[in-house]
């Protein structure tokens, strides 16, 4: 069955500076930083936390729905997208804004800036998941970072008609307050955040661990290279560690990977510890190309990283499901 994936679709300005950001801020004078990064690489690519996911289910075998707001400029990326299996049937198209820009410079150390220019995204709010939800048939939503008002919107709704979904907030926990953050995590079946997303979502709640665990299902944690933990009411914390990578290129993306995997496996019926381990090798491929969506899964390649990675038995669990 189909996943809903809602969140912002946008197109990536990548840059990199040769240097460490570290070096360049002084603690005293944080209170009126003034600095230019002079890079030596750029790079525009298609992404937007929603495409991304989207991208990366469809290219496990999945066939997600994507829902999101977009400009007129939307044409080629849509191509794009329906070529690599993403249904882009309910995605909405303003008459008057551009689609989202991400801008983002990354350093020597995988550390990041970025700002993010949200255009048509914010018509987002007036999106309903009803229609797509129905006429697909399916079993989960995905809310990701997005509109604040369509992230909430959609929460309520997927509570108020008894539909399943996972809550992403992502980057948007900055913009979002503590009663936003509630609304949008409350009854949810899954709820994805990285570490330090997690302490910030409790510290604007007011909410402990045990607290928002007993709002949602589960909590899906990412620790960076220390991998990822999940914890579901009633059951043992799983803890997977990061897949093998081959190179480290640029990190934008990653998470949006992982989710994509997660979440395909999960649809696939596989338990927490094949999910996390789908996920975080794909996250893996990610980290590998400079951009969101360029990377390719090639099915006996994939099953023999997921060996490589986690043993013959996951590759096995897990390769009746891949794409032909």
């Amino acid at each position: 069955m189909p996943v809903l994936v809602a969140g912002s679709i946008a197109t990536d300005h990548l840059m990199h500076f040769p240097g460490r950001f570290s070096e360049q801020l002084i603690a005293e004078q944080l209170a009126k930083v003034s600095l230019s990064f002079l890079v030596d690489d750029l790079v525009v690519r298609r992404g937007g936390v929603a495409a991304n996911i989207a991208y990366g289910m469809g290219q496990l075998g999945h066939r997600p729905v994507l829902l999101g707001a977009v400009g007129a400029d939307f044409a080629e990326y849509r191509a794009w997208l329906e070529r690599n299996g993403v249904d882009c049937s309910w995605v909405h198209v303003s008459d008057v804004h551009h689609t989202a820009r991400f801008v983002c410079t990354t350093d020597d150390d995988m550390c990041q800036i970025a700002s993010f220019y949200a255009g048509a995204m914010s018509e987002a709010r007036n999106i309903e998941l009803a229609p797509a939800w129905q006429a697909t048939d399916a079993d989960l939503a995905l809310i990701g970072a997005d509109d604040p008002q369509a992230m909430v919107r959609h929460s309520v709704e997927c509570r108020n008609r008894g539909f399943r979904f996972a809550a992403d907030p992502s980057q948007q926990i900055a913009r979002m307050d503590g009663r936003q953050l509630r609304e949008l995590v409350e009854s949810a079946d899954l709820l994805f955040t990285n570490e330090y997303e997690k302490s910030l979502l409790e510290s604007k709640t007011g909410l402990g661990d045990e607290d928002v665990l007993e709002l949602v299902g589960a909590r899906v944690t990412t620790l960076g290279s220390r991998g990822v933990e999940i914890v579901a009411r009633g059951a043992e914390p799983v803890h997977v560690p990061v897949a093998r990578e081959r190179a480290r290129l640029d990190p934008t993306g990653v998470g949006d990977a992982f989710r994509a995997g997660f979440l395909c496996a999960r649809e696939w019926g596989l338990g927490w510890d094949r999910a996390a381990e789908v996920g975080s090798l794909l996250a893996a491929y990610v980290l590998e190309t400079v951009g969101t969506q360029e990377y390719q899964v090639k099915t006996g390649e994939f099953a023999d990283r997921l060996a490589e990675s986690y043993g013959d038995d996951c590759a096995a669990e897990v390769l009746p499901h891949l794409p032909v």
